[in-house]
């Protein structure tokens, strides 16, 4: 056994979060209508790779990242059923203001999972912050029937998003090249 160096899941973790995160946010800026690009990116890459990535992170003794991975990654695919069962037949469709609550209750998990990152790299604070804050938005945009809240919080999804993917590629490009060619702001 002795030397066995594991890979590090966060970044395909982050990519599955920053890529599905842009694509939805794209649409609540009014930018694209919903479509099956977002459903398949939820599904698979938001959803299957993240909690790939969170077991992964299992593996590696990460609790934190096991936590976020996976629950993240079943986000998108509970997310992708609350919009696909109602049109299967199989459900009716979600009362906007549950789907707020829906939405704050993922806010508050990752409020506190943001305080679990400030012993981390300034980059992965400022994706669960800024995570926090579109979930807060999301969440009083449903329950305030506002869509202008809504367009707004796609714009705060677009900047979590690209942070996720920027700090995904830091962190394959920083190990790859051995030095910092993308900086995180890492805590030594």
């Amino acid at each position: 056994m002795g030397n066995t160096k594991l890979a590090n899941p966060a970044p395909l973790g982050l990519m599955g979060f920053g890529m599905t995160t842009i694509l939805l946010n794209l649409h609540n800026t009014g930018i694209f209508p919903f479509d099956v690009n977002i459903l398949a990116m939820g599904i698979f890459y938001g959803g299957i790779a993240q909690i790939f990535a969170g077991l992964l992170e299992f593996k590696k003794g990460n609790t934190f990242g096991l936590t976020a991975f996976t629950s993240y990654g079943s986000f998108w695919l509970t997310l992708v059923a609350i919009l696909i069962m109602p049109k299967m037949g199989l459900a009716d469709a979600a009362n906007a203001h549950f789907l707020g609550a829906y939405l704050g209750l993922w806010g508050v998990f990752t409020l506190f999972m943001f305080f679990g990152t400030l012993q981390s790299a300034r980059m992965l604070q400022f994706v669960f912050a800024s995570l926090t804050v579109l979930f807060a938005l999301l969440s009083i945009g449903h329950f305030a029937d506002n869509e202008g809240i809504i367009h707004v919080a796609g714009w705060v999804g677009l900047v979590c998003g690209s942070a996720a993917i920027y700090l995904a590629m830091g962190e394959v490009l920083n190990e790859q090249f051995g030095r910092t060619v993308l900086p995180i702001g890492e805590k030594h």
